[in-house]
């Protein structure tokens, strides 16, 4: 299956001094990209790359990545448009070589395999795009309604509480529930 947004290169064509390249999704790309990550709509999506080749056919990504998309607030449901920016490593890593099943290291930088001498600089930049999308995202402004989404604390020292003082959290589903029939 063929990315939404693909920008290829030959691994072979990077020089040893590295090289830059700039990629930008277009029109149709941001369409396909919008429904792939649940968004209403990606309006922009760039990213500036500088290469570097390493050893044994790797090759070092150092991503520059800015898009602005439209996303559903979680409190308001209103759309609203945000800006996304985001610096990121990754390492290309010949097919033959990667190693899935190596212990992960958070710290370490992210090994993508690739085969036939070519590499995905937009593939790559759609999973980067889909890291720093905020999964409960909240329009500037938007504020909980008051009592909702509110969490009781646990008492500072369990002892002192009376038994059944809190109320139970479900409390309230239970009472929305009889109010129905």
């Amino acid at each position: 299956m063929e990315a939404e947004f693909s920008r290829k290169v030959a691994v072979g064509r990077i020089a040893a001094s590295g090289k830059e390249v700039t990629i930008e999704a277009e029109k149709a790309e941001r369409v396909a990209l919008a429904r792939r990550l649940g968004l209403p709509a990606v309006h922009a999506l760039s990213c500036r790359y500088r290469l570097t080749p390493g050893r044994q056919g790797e090759v070092l990504a150092e991503g520059w990545l800015t898009a602005e998309v439209e996303q559903v607030c979680v409190v308001t449901t209103d759309h609203f448009t945000d800006v996304l920016a985001e610096n990121f490593t990754a390492r290309f890593v010949p097919a033959e070589r990667f190693r899935e099943d190596e212990d992960l290291d958070p710290e370490a930088i992210d090994e993508i395999p690739y085969e036939r001498d070519m590499i995905d600089l937009g593939e790559l930049a759609a999973e980067e795009l889909s890291l720093v999308l905020d999964p409960y995202p909240r329009a500037p402004g938007s504020v909980l309604p008051e009592g909702v989404g509110h969490v009781d604390a646990p008492p500072a020292n369990p002892e002192d509480e009376e038994e059944g003082a809190r109320p139970s959290p479900f409390a309230a589903l239970a009472a929305l529930k009889k109010g129905s029939h």
